[in-house]
Protein backbone atom coordinates (compact mmCIF):
# COMPACT_ATOMS: atom_id res chain seq x y z
CA UNK A 1 0.00 0.00 0.00
CA UNK A 2 3.09 2.26 0.07
CA UNK A 3 3.43 1.84 -3.46
CA UNK A 4 2.50 5.40 -4.98
CA UNK A 5 0.21 4.03 -7.61
CA UNK A 6 -1.28 1.82 -5.89
CA UNK A 7 -2.33 4.30 -2.79
CA UNK A 8 -3.55 6.52 -5.67
CA UNK A 9 -5.25 3.65 -7.20
CA UNK A 10 -6.79 2.79 -3.67
CA UNK A 11 -7.45 6.85 -2.95
CA UNK A 12 -9.08 7.02 -5.96
CA UNK A 13 -11.78 4.31 -6.04
CA UNK A 14 -12.45 4.20 -2.07
CA UNK A 15 -12.31 7.82 -0.56
CA UNK A 16 -14.22 11.00 -0.87
CA UNK A 17 -11.74 14.21 -0.48
CA UNK A 18 -13.93 17.59 0.48
CA UNK A 19 -16.21 18.70 -2.45
CA UNK A 20 -15.08 16.23 -4.87
CA UNK A 21 -16.73 13.46 -6.78
CA UNK A 22 -15.49 9.94 -5.46
CA UNK A 23 -16.40 8.75 -9.25
CA UNK A 24 -14.79 11.05 -11.41
CA UNK A 25 -12.44 12.68 -8.84
CA UNK A 26 -9.99 15.36 -9.02
CA UNK A 27 -6.54 14.63 -8.67
CA UNK A 28 -4.94 14.49 -5.67
CA UNK A 29 -0.86 14.68 -4.80
CA UNK A 30 0.73 12.39 -1.99
CA UNK A 31 2.71 14.33 0.31
CA UNK A 32 5.68 12.91 2.21
CA UNK A 33 5.90 15.16 4.72
CA UNK A 34 6.24 19.23 5.09
CA UNK A 35 8.32 21.44 6.87
CA UNK A 36 8.03 25.11 7.57
CA UNK A 37 6.42 26.37 4.60
CA UNK A 38 7.31 23.78 1.67
CA UNK A 39 4.72 20.15 1.27
CA UNK A 40 7.14 17.63 -0.31
CA UNK A 41 5.40 15.38 -2.31
CA UNK A 42 6.18 11.52 -3.19
CA UNK A 43 7.86 12.13 -6.59
CA UNK A 44 10.50 14.13 -4.76
CA UNK A 45 8.60 18.09 -6.25
CA UNK A 46 8.69 20.37 -3.99
CA UNK A 47 5.85 22.74 -2.80
CA UNK A 48 5.73 26.61 -1.24
CA UNK A 49 2.21 25.70 0.71
CA UNK A 50 -0.17 29.24 -0.43
CA UNK A 51 -3.14 27.88 2.05
CA UNK A 52 -1.48 27.03 5.13
CA UNK A 53 -3.66 23.69 5.22
CA UNK A 54 -6.95 25.30 4.99
CA UNK A 55 -6.19 28.62 6.88
CA UNK A 56 -4.35 26.71 10.34
CA UNK A 57 -0.87 26.45 9.85
CA UNK A 58 -0.18 29.67 10.53
CA UNK A 59 3.45 28.57 11.81
CA UNK A 60 3.86 26.43 8.89
CA UNK A 61 4.78 22.53 9.33
CA UNK A 62 6.84 20.82 11.60
CA UNK A 63 7.67 23.47 13.89
CA UNK A 64 10.17 22.43 16.79
CA UNK A 65 7.77 24.30 20.23
CA UNK A 66 4.41 22.64 18.62
CA UNK A 67 6.27 19.31 18.17
CA UNK A 68 7.39 19.25 21.56
CA UNK A 69 4.08 20.40 22.99
CA UNK A 70 2.56 17.93 21.24
CA UNK A 71 5.29 15.04 22.49
CA UNK A 72 5.07 16.38 25.98
CA UNK A 73 1.61 15.85 26.44
CA UNK A 74 0.96 12.91 24.72
CA UNK A 75 3.36 10.94 27.33
CA UNK A 76 1.08 12.40 29.89
CA UNK A 77 -2.28 11.63 28.23
CA UNK A 78 -3.90 11.60 25.13
CA UNK A 79 -7.31 12.20 25.93
CA UNK A 80 -9.43 11.76 29.25
CA UNK A 81 -13.25 12.61 29.26
CA UNK A 82 -14.34 15.94 29.90
CA UNK A 83 -17.45 14.23 32.09
CA UNK A 84 -16.89 15.54 35.45
CA UNK A 85 -13.17 15.39 35.02
CA UNK A 86 -10.90 18.55 34.62
CA UNK A 87 -7.31 19.09 33.32
CA UNK A 88 -4.25 21.48 33.18
CA UNK A 89 -4.17 21.84 29.00
CA UNK A 90 -8.14 23.06 29.51
CA UNK A 91 -7.62 25.27 31.60
CA UNK A 92 -4.72 26.66 30.52
CA UNK A 93 -6.20 27.14 27.28
CA UNK A 94 -9.30 28.71 28.24
CA UNK A 95 -7.45 31.14 30.33
CA UNK A 96 -5.39 32.02 27.45
CA UNK A 97 -8.54 32.61 25.44
CA UNK A 98 -9.60 34.73 27.79
CA UNK A 99 -7.15 37.02 28.02
CA UNK A 100 -6.66 37.43 24.59
CA UNK A 101 -10.94 37.55 22.95
CA UNK A 102 -12.48 40.71 23.08
CA UNK A 103 -13.44 42.31 26.39
CA UNK A 104 -17.01 41.03 27.63
CA UNK A 105 -16.28 37.24 27.02
CA UNK A 106 -16.74 34.96 29.92
CA UNK A 107 -16.77 31.60 29.77
CA UNK A 108 -15.59 28.53 27.01
CA UNK A 109 -17.08 25.93 25.21
CA UNK A 110 -14.73 23.57 23.65
CA UNK A 111 -15.28 21.46 20.78
CA UNK A 112 -13.79 19.64 18.00
CA UNK A 113 -14.48 21.55 14.26
CA UNK A 114 -15.28 24.58 13.19
CA UNK A 115 -18.49 23.91 12.35
CA UNK A 116 -19.57 22.15 15.86
CA UNK A 117 -18.15 25.75 17.54
CA UNK A 118 -21.30 27.06 15.16
CA UNK A 119 -23.82 24.62 15.96
CA UNK A 120 -23.02 25.40 19.51
CA UNK A 121 -23.41 29.21 19.17
CA UNK A 122 -26.86 28.89 17.49
CA UNK A 123 -27.73 26.16 20.10
CA UNK A 124 -26.48 28.41 22.88
CA UNK A 125 -28.31 31.58 21.54
CA UNK A 126 -31.35 29.52 21.28
CA UNK A 127 -31.06 28.24 24.44
CA UNK A 128 -30.49 31.42 25.60
CA UNK A 129 -34.09 33.32 24.99
CA UNK A 130 -35.79 29.99 26.17
CA UNK A 131 -34.23 30.56 29.63
CA UNK A 132 -35.30 34.25 29.99
CA UNK A 133 -38.86 33.31 28.69
CA UNK A 134 -38.63 34.32 25.33
CA UNK A 135 -39.07 30.92 23.42
CA UNK A 136 -40.23 32.18 20.48
CA UNK A 137 -37.05 33.56 19.19
CA UNK A 138 -35.61 30.76 17.67
CA UNK A 139 -34.58 32.19 14.09
CA UNK A 140 -31.10 33.21 12.78
CA UNK A 141 -30.68 36.10 10.71
CA UNK A 142 -27.20 36.67 8.70
CA UNK A 143 -26.07 38.04 5.48
CA UNK A 144 -25.78 36.80 1.93
CA UNK A 145 -22.16 35.60 1.07
CA UNK A 146 -21.70 34.23 4.31
CA UNK A 147 -20.22 30.68 4.88
CA UNK A 148 -19.83 28.70 8.72
CA UNK A 149 -19.34 25.35 8.05
CA UNK A 150 -21.24 22.04 6.48
CA UNK A 151 -23.26 20.71 9.47
CA UNK A 152 -26.57 21.32 9.30
CA UNK A 153 -27.60 24.16 11.82
CA UNK A 154 -24.22 25.90 9.83
CA UNK A 155 -25.41 25.28 6.54
CA UNK A 156 -28.95 27.06 7.24
CA UNK A 157 -26.81 30.32 7.61
CA UNK A 158 -24.73 29.97 4.76
CA UNK A 159 -25.15 31.79 1.93
CA UNK A 160 -28.27 29.89 -0.56
CA UNK A 161 -26.09 30.49 -3.38
CA UNK A 162 -22.42 30.14 -2.71
CA UNK A 163 -22.38 28.45 0.30
CA UNK A 164 -22.62 24.82 -1.73
CA UNK A 165 -25.67 23.54 0.17
CA UNK A 166 -28.33 24.28 -1.98
CA UNK A 167 -29.11 20.51 -2.12
CA UNK A 168 -30.15 20.16 1.21
CA UNK A 169 -32.56 23.56 1.24
CA UNK A 170 -35.48 21.32 2.04
CA UNK A 171 -34.48 20.55 5.49
CA UNK A 172 -32.44 23.77 6.59
CA UNK A 173 -34.38 25.86 9.01
CA UNK A 174 -35.40 28.62 7.20
CA UNK A 175 -32.92 31.95 8.07
CA UNK A 176 -33.37 35.64 7.66
CA UNK A 177 -31.03 37.08 4.93
CA UNK A 178 -29.77 40.81 4.85
CA UNK A 179 -27.90 41.49 1.30
CA UNK A 180 -23.98 41.69 1.97
CA UNK A 181 -22.33 44.54 2.86
CA UNK A 182 -20.95 46.21 -0.29
CA UNK A 183 -18.57 48.82 1.30
CA UNK A 184 -14.96 47.84 0.93
CA UNK A 185 -12.86 47.78 3.96
CA UNK A 186 -11.11 50.85 3.60
CA UNK A 187 -13.60 53.12 2.58
CA UNK A 188 -16.82 54.83 3.74
CA UNK A 189 -19.65 53.07 4.99
CA UNK A 190 -23.11 53.29 2.69
CA UNK A 191 -25.80 53.83 4.59
CA UNK A 192 -27.75 51.35 1.51
CA UNK A 193 -25.97 49.25 3.38
CA UNK A 194 -26.91 48.78 6.95
CA UNK A 195 -30.88 49.88 5.76
CA UNK A 196 -31.60 46.05 4.50
CA UNK A 197 -29.95 44.69 7.88
CA UNK A 198 -32.03 47.57 9.67
CA UNK A 199 -35.52 46.53 8.09
CA UNK A 200 -35.12 43.00 8.68
CA UNK A 201 -34.10 43.22 12.10
CA UNK A 202 -36.96 45.35 12.26
CA UNK A 203 -39.77 43.15 10.58
CA UNK A 204 -38.19 40.22 12.56
CA UNK A 205 -36.56 40.45 16.15
CA UNK A 206 -39.57 39.44 17.87
CA UNK A 207 -38.47 35.94 16.31
CA UNK A 208 -34.83 36.35 15.87
CA UNK A 209 -32.54 34.42 18.49
CA UNK A 210 -29.06 36.34 17.22
CA UNK A 211 -27.68 37.42 13.76
CA UNK A 212 -24.20 35.75 12.59
CA UNK A 213 -21.99 36.74 10.28
CA UNK A 214 -18.17 36.72 9.80
CA UNK A 215 -16.25 39.97 10.98
CA UNK A 216 -15.28 42.09 8.15
CA UNK A 217 -14.04 39.52 6.21
CA UNK A 218 -16.38 36.37 4.58
CA UNK A 219 -14.42 33.45 3.97
CA UNK A 220 -14.89 30.38 1.86
CA UNK A 221 -18.71 32.12 1.04
CA UNK A 222 -16.82 34.27 -1.38
CA UNK A 223 -13.75 36.14 0.07
CA UNK A 224 -14.92 39.20 0.49
CA UNK A 225 -13.84 42.37 2.78
CA UNK A 226 -16.22 44.56 4.18
CA UNK A 227 -16.41 47.94 6.26
CA UNK A 228 -15.76 47.57 9.88
CA UNK A 229 -18.13 50.40 10.36
CA UNK A 230 -20.81 48.02 8.95
CA UNK A 231 -20.40 45.34 11.64
CA UNK A 232 -20.09 48.76 14.36
CA UNK A 233 -23.71 49.07 13.11
CA UNK A 234 -24.77 45.71 13.58
CA UNK A 235 -23.40 45.52 16.51
CA UNK A 236 -25.38 49.10 17.49
CA UNK A 237 -28.29 47.07 16.00
CA UNK A 238 -28.66 43.97 17.63
CA UNK A 239 -28.65 45.50 21.31
CA UNK A 240 -31.16 48.03 19.63
CA UNK A 241 -33.71 45.33 18.67
CA UNK A 242 -32.69 42.86 21.57
CA UNK A 243 -30.82 40.25 19.30
CA UNK A 244 -27.67 38.13 19.96
CA UNK A 245 -24.23 38.90 17.70
CA UNK A 246 -22.60 35.33 16.70
CA UNK A 247 -19.18 36.95 15.26
CA UNK A 248 -17.79 33.67 13.45
CA UNK A 249 -13.60 33.98 13.61
CA UNK A 250 -13.06 30.48 12.88
CA UNK A 251 -10.87 31.69 9.38
CA UNK A 252 -10.23 35.53 10.57
CA UNK A 253 -9.35 35.15 14.47
CA UNK A 254 -5.09 35.13 15.86
CA UNK A 255 -3.96 37.12 13.43
CA UNK A 256 -5.08 36.71 9.45
CA UNK A 257 -6.59 39.75 9.10
CA UNK A 258 -4.00 42.51 10.82
CA UNK A 259 -5.51 42.13 14.20
CA UNK A 260 -5.61 39.87 16.79
CA UNK A 261 -9.36 39.34 16.10
CA UNK A 262 -11.16 40.82 12.96
CA UNK A 263 -13.28 41.83 15.33
CA UNK A 264 -10.93 44.55 16.36
CA UNK A 265 -10.99 46.17 13.36
CA UNK A 266 -14.53 47.65 14.82
CA UNK A 267 -14.43 47.95 18.18
CA UNK A 268 -16.79 45.46 19.25
CA UNK A 269 -17.00 42.59 21.07
CA UNK A 270 -20.12 39.82 20.76
CA UNK A 271 -21.93 38.00 22.37
CA UNK A 272 -20.48 34.72 21.43
CA UNK A 273 -17.26 34.13 19.65
CA UNK A 274 -16.41 31.05 16.98
CA UNK A 275 -13.14 30.22 16.93
CA UNK A 276 -11.24 27.25 15.51
CA UNK A 277 -8.66 26.55 12.38
CA UNK A 278 -5.47 28.39 13.40
CA UNK A 279 -6.50 27.88 17.04
CA UNK A 280 -3.77 24.85 17.76
CA UNK A 281 -1.44 26.44 14.93
CA UNK A 282 -2.82 23.80 12.19
CA UNK A 283 -1.85 20.72 14.00
CA UNK A 284 -5.24 19.21 15.87
CA UNK A 285 -8.68 19.52 15.49
CA UNK A 286 -9.82 22.03 18.20
CA UNK A 287 -12.59 24.87 18.43
CA UNK A 288 -14.17 27.05 20.76
CA UNK A 289 -17.24 28.91 21.09
CA UNK A 290 -16.70 31.78 23.87
CA UNK A 291 -19.94 33.32 25.74
CA UNK A 292 -20.64 36.82 27.33
CA UNK A 293 -21.73 37.04 30.88
CA UNK A 294 -25.17 37.71 29.83
CA UNK A 295 -25.22 34.43 27.73
CA UNK A 296 -24.14 32.37 30.63
CA UNK A 297 -26.18 33.66 33.13
CA UNK A 298 -29.31 33.76 31.24
CA UNK A 299 -28.46 30.08 30.21
CA UNK A 300 -27.74 29.29 33.80
CA UNK A 301 -30.86 30.38 35.51
CA UNK A 302 -33.34 28.64 33.50
CA UNK A 303 -34.36 25.25 33.11
CA UNK A 304 -32.45 22.75 32.66
CA UNK A 305 -29.97 25.26 34.26
CA UNK A 306 -26.74 24.20 32.13
CA UNK A 307 -26.02 23.98 28.31
CA UNK A 308 -27.36 21.36 26.12
CA UNK A 309 -24.62 19.93 24.34
CA UNK A 310 -21.24 17.80 24.95
CA UNK A 311 -18.99 16.36 22.56
CA UNK A 312 -17.23 13.14 23.29
CA UNK A 313 -13.78 14.35 22.71
CA UNK A 314 -14.30 18.07 24.44
CA UNK A 315 -11.60 19.51 25.49
CA UNK A 316 -8.77 16.86 24.79
CA UNK A 317 -5.96 17.41 25.88
CA UNK A 318 -3.44 16.56 23.41
CA UNK A 319 -5.34 19.52 21.38
CA UNK A 320 -5.38 22.03 24.34
CA UNK A 321 -1.96 21.59 25.18
CA UNK A 322 -1.10 22.14 21.36
CA UNK A 323 -3.61 25.27 21.43
CA UNK A 324 -1.52 26.83 24.74
CA UNK A 325 1.89 26.21 22.57
CA UNK A 326 0.18 27.83 19.73
CA UNK A 327 -0.84 30.94 21.30
CA UNK A 328 2.05 31.77 23.65
CA UNK A 329 4.09 30.97 20.22
CA UNK A 330 1.90 33.83 18.39
CA UNK A 331 2.25 36.11 21.08
CA UNK A 332 6.67 35.43 21.32
CA UNK A 333 7.00 37.05 17.96
CA UNK A 334 5.76 40.04 16.05
CA UNK A 335 3.51 38.48 14.20
CA UNK A 336 1.57 41.78 13.55
CA UNK A 337 4.72 42.96 11.56
CA UNK A 338 5.07 39.70 9.23
CA UNK A 339 1.02 40.13 8.62
CA UNK A 340 1.64 43.76 7.47
CA UNK A 341 4.67 42.69 5.23
CA UNK A 342 2.87 39.63 3.89
CA UNK A 343 -0.23 42.27 3.10
CA UNK A 344 2.00 44.80 1.32
CA UNK A 345 4.00 42.51 -0.78
CA UNK A 346 0.54 40.46 -2.05
CA UNK A 347 -0.44 44.15 -2.77
CA UNK A 348 2.23 45.14 -4.73
CA UNK A 349 2.75 41.55 -6.51
CA UNK A 350 -0.63 41.06 -7.42
CA UNK A 351 -1.43 43.95 -8.71
CA UNK A 352 -0.66 43.19 -11.80
CA UNK A 353 -3.50 40.55 -12.42
CA UNK A 354 -5.78 43.89 -11.80
CA UNK A 355 -5.52 44.39 -15.46
CA UNK A 356 -5.64 41.08 -16.98
CA UNK A 357 -8.86 40.52 -19.30
CA UNK A 358 -10.29 37.81 -16.96
CA UNK A 359 -9.90 39.18 -13.76
CA UNK A 360 -12.48 40.94 -11.99
CA UNK A 361 -10.60 42.52 -9.04
CA UNK A 362 -7.64 41.69 -6.68
CA UNK A 363 -7.89 42.57 -3.10
CA UNK A 364 -5.51 41.97 -0.24
CA UNK A 365 -6.10 42.51 3.47
CA UNK A 366 -3.12 41.22 6.46
CA UNK A 367 -2.63 37.56 5.55
CA UNK A 368 -5.54 37.04 2.44
CA UNK A 369 -4.42 37.66 -1.15
CA UNK A 370 -7.29 37.06 -3.88
CA UNK A 371 -7.97 37.48 -7.51
CA UNK A 372 -11.65 37.30 -8.49
CA UNK A 373 -12.28 35.89 -11.67
CA UNK A 374 -14.77 36.86 -14.08
CA UNK A 375 -15.42 33.02 -15.07
CA UNK A 376 -15.21 30.30 -12.77
CA UNK A 377 -11.80 28.25 -13.09
CA UNK A 378 -11.28 24.71 -13.97
CA UNK A 379 -9.77 23.23 -11.03
CA UNK A 380 -8.29 20.22 -11.79
CA UNK A 381 -6.36 22.07 -14.79
CA UNK A 382 -4.87 24.88 -12.33
CA UNK A 383 -4.07 23.16 -10.04
CA UNK A 384 -1.94 20.92 -11.88
CA UNK A 385 -0.37 24.16 -13.68
CA UNK A 386 0.49 25.79 -10.32
CA UNK A 387 2.02 22.41 -8.68
CA UNK A 388 3.87 22.73 -11.97
CA UNK A 389 5.65 26.17 -11.37
CA UNK A 390 6.02 24.62 -7.20
CA UNK A 391 3.18 25.92 -5.73
CA UNK A 392 0.04 24.75 -3.79
CA UNK A 393 -2.84 27.21 -4.32
CA UNK A 394 -6.03 25.77 -4.51
CA UNK A 395 -8.47 27.83 -6.20
CA UNK A 396 -12.53 27.71 -6.21
CA UNK A 397 -14.92 28.68 -8.17
CA UNK A 398 -13.74 32.18 -9.68
CA UNK A 399 -11.13 32.67 -6.47
CA UNK A 400 -7.54 32.25 -6.81
CA UNK A 401 -6.50 33.28 -3.34
CA UNK A 402 -3.73 32.66 -0.65
CA UNK A 403 -3.35 32.44 2.77
CA UNK A 404 0.14 31.76 4.13
CA UNK A 405 1.61 30.84 6.77
CA UNK A 406 2.78 33.74 8.89
CA UNK A 407 6.58 32.64 9.02
CA UNK A 408 6.78 32.54 4.89
CA UNK A 409 9.90 34.41 3.73
CA UNK A 410 9.62 36.92 1.25
CA UNK A 411 11.40 34.82 -1.46
CA UNK A 412 8.67 31.94 -1.21
CA UNK A 413 5.69 34.73 -1.48
CA UNK A 414 7.40 35.79 -4.67
CA UNK A 415 7.09 32.45 -5.87
CA UNK A 416 3.02 32.60 -4.69
CA UNK A 417 2.60 35.56 -6.40
CA UNK A 418 4.19 35.21 -9.44
CA UNK A 419 2.68 31.82 -10.05
CA UNK A 420 -0.75 33.41 -9.99
CA UNK A 421 0.20 36.35 -12.31
CA UNK A 422 1.61 33.67 -14.69
CA UNK A 423 -1.70 31.29 -14.40
CA UNK A 424 -4.07 33.98 -14.79
CA UNK A 425 -2.68 35.56 -17.28
CA UNK A 426 -2.70 31.94 -19.21
CA UNK A 427 -6.25 31.34 -18.45
CA UNK A 428 -9.09 31.51 -21.23
CA UNK A 429 -9.98 35.37 -22.05
CA UNK A 430 -13.42 35.96 -21.00
CA UNK A 431 -15.86 38.52 -21.29
CA UNK A 432 -17.97 40.12 -18.08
Amino acid sequence: MHHTPTMLAFDSAHIWHPYTSIRDPLPVYPVKRAEGCTIFLEDGRELVDGMASWWTAIFGYNHPVLNRAVTDQIEQMAHVMFGGLTHRPAVELCRRLLDICPAGLDAVFLSDSGSVSVEVAIKMAIQYWSSVGRPEKQRLATIRSGYHGDTLGAMSVCDPVTGMHHLFSGILPAQLFADMPRSPFDGPLDDRDVQGLEQLLAAHHREIAALILEPVVQGAGGMRFYSPDYLARARQLCDQYEVLLICDEIATGFGRTGKMFACEHAGISPDILCLGKALTGGYMTLAATLASEKVVGGISSGDPGLFMHGPTFMGNPLACATAVAAIDLLQSFDWQTAVTAMEQQMKRELAPCAAMPGVREVRCLGGIGVVELKQPVDTARVQALFVERGVWVRPFGRLVYIMPPYIITPEELSRLTTAICAVVAGLPKTTP
